[in-house]
């Protein structure tokens, strides 16, 4: 009964994909996958899945292999050969579901959509990422506009620091106006010339004579008083 089934299967999968299947043996064929992808404007990612049946098949699962067609242009969001593991395995629970009966394509259409399931969910991590790094960026330019919260702590420590800049304003004003202060009083005498040194000494002198005068009036007022 497995060879039948076998040879029933795989007639049935030559009517669903008669240009995408290649044998390769009685007992192993090669399906190629290509995938759609809603949105994306790079080539459509192709993959080969190999597949050969043991001779228990379907009781027994049929051996796989997933690789990606040579002439395929790289997809940005697929490494067939680092996430072929990875999409392997999506397999299993569908094969224990299917032991018995044929499940091949089952298995291609579960591994399709696991594949197609893996770039969105890479593209939607991207497009995350970007996302949060512009967010960040706005915050931080945000916070450009943003004043410091107004406290019972911020406002003391912005009193402190304002009355000390007040204070040590004040300081600086009068060590400069001290300063200016004893420049003035520490500045030499003018010296005068020989011409500015006689007339300066005549005026002395008539002033001299004009004081003498003052005090020989008041003497003769005096005198007249008594008399």
């Amino acid at each position: 009964m497995g060879r039948e089934d076998q040879i029933e299967e795989r007639e049935v999968l030559d009517s669903i994909f008669p240009d995408e299947i290649t044998d390769i043996s009685e007992t192993e064929y090669r399906i190629s996958i290509v995938l759609d992808i809603p949105d994306d404007k790079e080539e459509p990612p192709i993959m080969l899945l190999t597949v050969r049946y043991p001779e228990e098949y379907p009781d027994k699962a049929p051996f796989l292999e997933l690789s990606a067609s040579q002439n395929a242009i790289p997809h940005p969001h697929l490494n067939i050969a680092e996430d072929k593991e990875q999409l392997l395995r999506r397999l299993d629970a569908t094969i224990e579901e299917n032991l018995g009966i044929a499940m091949v394509f089952t298995l291609v259409s579960t591994l399709k959509e696991a594949a197609e399931q893996l770039v969105l969910d890479r593209k939607a991590a991207i497009v995350k990422a970007h996302e949060e790094a512009v967010l960040a960026a706005e915050r931080e330019e945000n916070k450009k506009f943003q004043g410091t919260p107004v406290t019972r702590e911020t406002f003391l420590k912005w009193r402190e620091s304002f009355l000390k800049e007040m204070e040590e304003g004040r300081i600086r004003e009068e060590e400069e106006r001290l300063a200016e202060l004893k420049k003035a009083r520490i500045k030499e005498p003018i010296k005068l010339t020989g011409k500015q040194l006689w007339e300066r000494g005549l005026a002395a002198a008539g002033q001299d004579e004009a004081d003498d005068d003052t005090v020989i009036e008041e003497i003769q007022k005096l005198e007249v008083g008594e008399n």
